[in-house]
């Protein structure tokens, strides 16, 4: 445990200090998704795998970035854990045979495309990335 720590808390302080000015992430989804409000512990256990559910209803597939402003701010603000840990998460629900590895995207433009295009699809951008086709999920 004491080796995690000392791994994960260097990693800890380049996230921190490598994110620029607050890029304003926004949570969005395939319009199918039912909910309109999701909160941040909501979006923490999309994401890491715990859940599949949102509490209005409805199946959802959480989408990554591969990198970039935007997942820097997402992964410090609503999952509070460097990349290596999140991808961890999900390799072990994948090994135990729970789940699937979540799809990841090079660039905000093809993962609003993807949930755009993909019932129950719920992902992550900047502000400022065009994402009329998609719904804007209001944090709670």
């Amino acid at each position: 445990m004491k080796q995690l720590v000392l791994i994960c808390l260097p990693m800890a302080a380049v996230l921190l200090f490598s994110v620029p000015a607050h890029a304003q992430v926004l949570v969005i989804a395939n319009p199918s998704v039912k909910a309109v409000e999701i909160t941040k512990s909501e979006v923490r256990d999309l994401f890491t795998g715990e859940t599949r559910n949102l509490k209005e209803g409805g199946r959802v597939n959480p989408v990554f970035l591969k990198g970039g402003p935007a997942h820097t701010e997402f992964l410090l603000d609503f999952l509070h854990m460097p990349d290596a840990m999140v991808r961890t998460c999900w390799s072990r629900l994948v090994f135990a045979g729970q789940a699937t590895m979540p799809r990841s995207f090079e660039t905000e433009a093809t993962l609003v495309e993807f949930i755009a295009h993909t019932p129950g699809a719920i992902g992550y951008i900047t502000q400022t990335t065009p994402h009329e086709d998609v719904k804007v999920l209001i944090l709670k």
